[in-house]
């Protein structure tokens, strides 16, 4: 059995499930979010807990089991509380800014680079200019767009410039380390 698909969500006072077939909408304070659950599964409301049940044994509705609980779970969590990512910008001259909603960085191009965001999505920039928060009540599309403002100029392995996440240890590897004793003369 799964141990995670077998624990309740509990769902807050400020928050409503709506379950109609397949589909779960999940109201909060700071929004709502749709999901659509596999046929395999099904799900009951009981005393403010959302229970997430499987039909049958198969392997692909065990897959889904704490797959399905631990989405929905991420919904509750993210209509009351939200999620957000922190990333930094590393190097000479790299900075971030925001014009209207968008996101305009310079990571060391010929040109900046405008981000516009995803609906639900929102980005702030440090008082330093080279950190940025991308905050959302979807924790799919927060990582998402973090991951896609990272890919414009990942970290590099030499250096250690470029757009990383605030908690990440970026290991350098050592450079040339010139020419070789006792080689050719």
């Amino acid at each position: 059995m799964s141990r995670i698909g077998l624990m309740p969500i509990t769902i807050p006072s400020n928050v409503t499930v709506d379950v109609k077939d397949q589909d779960i909408l999940v109201k909060g304070p700071k929004g709502e979010l749709k999901y659509t659950i596999s046929p395999r599964l099904n799900i009951e409301v009981e005393d403010g807990k959302l229970l997430v049940k499987r039909s049958n044994d198969e392997r692909e509705s065990r897959a889904l089991h704490g797959l399905t609980r631990t989405l929905i779970n991420n919904m509750v969590t993210g209509v009351t509380d939200g999620y957000e990512k922190k990333l930094e910008l590393v190097g000479v001259g790299f900075r971030a800014e925001k014009e209207n909603d968008n996101l305009v960085i310079r990571v060391g191009f010929t040109h900046p680079v405008t981000i516009v965001p995803r609906p639900g999505i929102s980005f702030a920039v440090d008082g330093k200019a080279t950190g940025i928060t991308v905050s959302g009540i979807s924790k799919e599309m927060v990582g998402q767009t973090a991951a896609e403002i990272r890919g414009i100029r990942p970290p590099d392995h030499y250096k250690g410039k470029g757009i990383r996440y605030a908690d990440e240890v970026v290991k350098l590897k050592p450079g040339k380390a010139g020419k070789a004793v006792g080689g050719k003369k």
